[in-house]
């Protein structure tokens, strides 16, 4: 069974380095530290990861952004993307076989993705439990210079 990881998008992107970018695949269009140091974990250890966007949804990596947008998971926010529509993409993008999900974010987004992914047999959060985005980042870093993959909190479905 392979496992499919999800990394979060984050606030800053391309448009905030260069104003004229243009619609940019998923894969490029977020640039802040974490989501870069997200993205290298899962190149480095999985064959299978997603985005996960506020505005957006589930992104694969060469899904298209086609502008910049300040859109994040808030309780009520209009603008948000709903579950139902999430779950929609999981059989959409063809991400509906998958069993065992790695999540390499914090808890704010745990409810969403155990309410999207509710019929999984495994969700991993390998980073619920750290203070904040820099024990995040030293976790991630760290991992990859022992080429040692995460411990992983569980939640069982």
């Amino acid at each position: 069974m392979s496992q499919l990881c999800i990394i979060p998008c984050g606030k800053k992107k391309i448009w905030d380095k260069i104003l004229d970018a243009g619609p940019t695949k998923a894969k490029h269009a977020y640039i802040g530290v974490l989501h870069r140091l997200c993205r290298q974990y899962v190149e480095l250890y999985f064959d299978n990861w997603i985005i996960i966007s506020g505005k957006h949804g589930l992104l694969l990596p060469d899904d298209i952004v086609p502008e910049n947008y300040d859109v994040t998971f808030r309780p009520n926010d209009p603008n948000v993307i709903t579950v139902e529509k999430l779950r929609s993409q999981l059989s959409d993008k063809r991400l509906d076989h998958f069993r065992d999900i790695v999540v390499l974010t914090g808890k704010k987004y745990q409810p969403i993705i155990n309410k999207t992914f509710h019929e999984v047999d495994s969700i991993q959060y390998p980073l619920l439990g750290t203070r904040g985005i820099g024990e995040m980042q030293g976790l991630l870093k760290r991992s990859m210079a022992n080429k040692h993959a995460l411990h992983s909190v569980r939640k069982e479905s």
